[in-house]
Formats: C-alpha cells, structure tokens, sequence
C-alpha cells in the first residue's frame, strides 16, 4: 500500500481511519460522476476516467469509493477492470455497498455481495458499507439476518472493515449505532450548508465519541457550492484575508475537523481531481482560522435563504419510470433562484432534458420520494419547474 506520495511537490495528507488500522487519503475518489458518452449515464468515458484515477492514485489518493448503483450498475464493472488492467488492487482501499433497498431475503445479501465481488475482480473488499441506511431498510435487514451476514463475511475475509451509509434522521443514526456493536465507519453527507441536516455536525461527533472512523460525502453539496457564485455570497467570500476557491473552502471546512477522517468527492472533469488533489496538501486539522470559520457560517447564512430544492444530484431517484430527468429540473430551479436569472435557466433545462423529459412528464406515481435521501417531495417541487420553464 502506497502511503505517501510525492509528485510535482503535491504531498497527499493521511489520516489513520479510526477503529481500523489503515491509513487512507483524505480525499477519496467518490466513482458515481464519471465523465460519460453522449450523456448516458451508463457508459463511462473510459479514457477520460482512466486518466483521472491514474492522476489521483499517483498523487496519494488510496480510497476508491464504488456502489452498486452508480452509473447505473456500470462503475463497480468499470473500477475493477481498471485495477486490473494497471494492477493497483493491492495499492488502493476498495469500498462498495450492499445495496438495501434491493434486500427481501437473507440470501439476497450473499448474492449481491457475490456479484460484486465479481464486478470488481477482487476477493476481498477493504471496506464495506451497508448502503444509504434508513428507519426502514435498517428494520427491514435486521429482520432479515444483517448481523449473521456481516458476522459471516468478516470471518471469510470477504470484507475487511464494515461500516455503513446514512440518509436519514439524526435519531435513527444513533439508533443503527447503538443496535450493532462491530460497525467500525460511517459515511455521511457534511458540508457547511447541512451541519444539522441529517446526521449533521452532532451525528459526527456521535459516532467519533461510539469510537468509529467517519466518511464525509457530498462535501460539495452536489456541486451546487462551487459553480457560479451568488454576487452577494462572491462578495462575502472576497473579505477573506487569504484568497481560496470555492471548492478548497469547502474541502478545508471537513478536514479542519479532527472528527473526520477522509472527504469523498465524486469527480467528473479532470480539472476537479488536479483542484482537489492540490487542497489536499494543506488539508490538516485546525487548517482554518476563527475568522475564516466566522466567514463560513455567513456563507452559509446567505445560502440557505436562495436554495430552492435541497437536491445534491446524487441521482438516488433515476431512472423516473415516466422518464422525468428530476436532477437536472431542480438543478435548474436552484440556478434560477440563486442567480436571479429565469430565462437563462429556462433555455438550459430545455437543452438539457429534451421533450422526453421534462418535468411535466411526472405522473405523480411518488416511487422516487422513498429514494430520496434528502426527503424531498419530488412531484410537489416538479410542478414549480413545470410552471417557471414549460408555462
């Protein structure tokens, strides 16, 4: 396992992963936003995203972060035979999830872990996760033998360290903390607009005082905190003392915490990986002052009072049966609210969805609401952009 690296004078900053003993990255490659052909979700660029990973992974990157649904069933199959192909499973953590909301047996739960295994070529998975957990799937795999699986893959060495992923309410984190004694990590979404969504900041420090290691995923809110700037919010952040971009204030606002041990970012254009690589170097605990944290909080302030939808394009809710693309209509309503610009917007979401997928097409048949880790009313919030853009 390569544990420090030195390339172009970037130096990767490590954290050793509590109640485990690896030593990983702080940044991890979150494999759900590959660049992809013609904007099908499923076929990945390969060239692209080869290339991406190999600048991450020799830069110090060494923790991969896959799951049975991203791209579409189609990165585990994309990152085990790019380990293959340039053989660095044994330089890289591997870690993919059980998909819970596909579990109805006992059974279900070696099946799917089979096939990925198979997927990504591998025998063994570093870290597991037992994905995107809720009051509902948690119950419902309890029932279903979750303890006796996880028992039995430790044991067969099929997984090294398990843990599990997390969309709900800060009581029922607690709860699948308390109920399992053997979690050794967690994963949440954290970044400076969503410290008492969720898990929030308080879920955080739960699980650091229960003793285990804390994954952080959606640093970047989706994207939605780094792209075009609200004048007002530019303002704000121009006061600092010491200029950064808008990505390395979200990235040193996680890794100042002591509490967290690696940021996931789920990276599209090779331009995201060389930024984030490069915050990396500085990304040390107490890495922010009280005055940059003070701008922070005002950042945010201001940002929670434009955001339309708390959408993160995590895409959890696609395919729509009806062929709605929901991301990208509240992607637009958001970008319409918070650069006061409807009609640019409008002539966005038209190019981009096509008449195939418009949000009009919603049928309010409500399966994407149970998907939704944000717990959005999806068919209510499609009608705003039915009305802003389509009318």
């Amino acid at each position: 396992m390569r544990i420090v690296v030195e390339n172009g004078g970037l130096n990767m900053q490590y954290r050793q992963m509590k109640n485990t003993d690896e030593e990983v990255s702080i940044l991890g490659f979150g494999c759900m936003r590959f660049p992809v052909i013609n904007g099908d979700d499923k076929k990945i660029d390969i060239e692209k995203s080869e290339k991406m990973l190999d600048y991450a992974i020799d830069n110090g990157v060494n923790y991969l972060d896959t799951a049975w649904p991203y791209h579409q069933e189609a990165s585990e199959i994309f990152v085990g035979n790019y380990l293959e192909k340039r053989d660095l499973r044994d330089d890289v953590h591997l870690a993919t999830k059980l998909p819970s909301w596909l579990i109805k047996k006992r059974e279900d739960m070696d099946t799917y872990l089979n096939k990925q295994l198979k997927r990504l070529k591998t025998d063994y998975i570093d870290f597991y996760l037992i994905h995107s957990l809720n009051a509902k799937s948690w119950e419902n795999l309890k029932d279903n033998g979750i303890f006796d699986f996880i028992e039995k893959i430790k044991a067969k060495g099929l997984v090294k360290h398990i843990g599990f992923s997390f969309h709900d309410e800060l009581p029922v984190f607690k709860k699948i903390i308390d109920d399992y004694d053997g979690w050794e990590f967690t994963q949440i979404q954290l970044n400076y607009l969503d410290e008492e969504e969720q898990a929030g900041l308080e879920g955080l420090f739960y699980a650091r005082e229960r003793g285990l290691g804390t994954i952080i995923m959606e640093p970047l809110r989706g994207g939605n905190i780094v792209g075009d700037i609200p004048k007002d919010i530019a303002q704000i952040w121009a006061e600092a003392e010491e200029e950064k971009s808008y990505p390395e204030w979200a990235l040193r606002y996680l890794w100042d915490k002591p509490e967290v041990d690696l940021v996931l970012s789920g990276m599209s254009h090779m331009d995201h990986v060389k930024g984030n690589v490069a915050y990396a170097k500085e990304g040390r605990i107490n890495c922010l002052s009280d005055k940059e944290q003070a701008l922070i909080q005002r950042v945010k302030t201001k940002y929670l009072e434009k955001i339309e939808v708390p959408c993160t394009n995590c895409k959890y809710c696609m395919p729509c049966p009806f062929g709605v693309n929901i991301p990208r209509a509240f992607t637009a309503l958001n970008e319409a609210n918070l650069f006061e610009n409807v009609e640019g917007s409008k002539k966005d979401y038209l190019n981009a969805v096509g008449e195939k997928h418009l949000a009009s097409k919603c049928t309010e048949c409500n399966v994407c609401i149970e998907k939704c880790p944000q717990h959005i009313n999806i068919p209510v919030e499609l009608k705003k952009a039915v009305n802003l853009f389509e009318g």
